[in-house]
């Protein structure tokens, strides 16, 4: 699979995405296709890989889970994928560490940066453009996010 993904003509859009290598950039390039039309938005592909959560509500309680009936090998790609990241990437390991100190548990951290991630990527593969961290910085300063005076407070 990796020999052939290196063939295709958005491979570098994948190939360029930190900690994605030779494991994760041919899956990530599966996951997505050729055909753009497939999704139609970030949170399309977030529903069909299971990423999204489900908040089910009964009464005045309500509980926020996984979806159960989703492609798992999907799913455990954008997982392995997002935690690999935070090795590689150091606004992918501040935003990890912000969800930590929400309280959120490692494996809920971890899916909630897999959201972003599909988001971010989503918008790489519509517009044919490799990952740019640079262009995502910008993107937060632009919105004034909470993760960029996280950022700045780190740096």
């Amino acid at each position: 699979m990796a020999q052939r993904a290196q063939d295709h003509p958005d491979f570098p859009v994948f190939d360029a995405l930190p900690g994605a290598g030779a494991v994760c950039a041919p899956r990530l390039l599966v996951a997505f296709g050729a055909q753009r039309e497939r999704f139609a938005s970030a949170d399309a592909l977030q529903k069909y890989a299971g990423i999204a959560p489900v908040t089910e509500r009964s009464g005045k309680k309500s509980w926020v889970h996984w979806r159960l009936q989703c492609p798992t090998f999907l799913r455990q790609t954008f997982v392995e994928w997002a935690a690999e990241s935070t090795r590689h990437s150091f606004w992918a390991q501040v935003y990890s560490q912000q969800q930590r100190d929400k309280g959120k548990a490692h494996q809920a951290a971890v899916r909630a940066f897999a959201c972003t991630w599909i988001r971010i990527l989503f918008r790489c593969w519509q517009d044919h453009t490799p990952y740019d961290a640079s262009v995502s910085l910008q993107a937060l300063k632009r919105r004034s996010a909470p993760l960029l005076h996280t950022l700045a407070k780190g740096a």
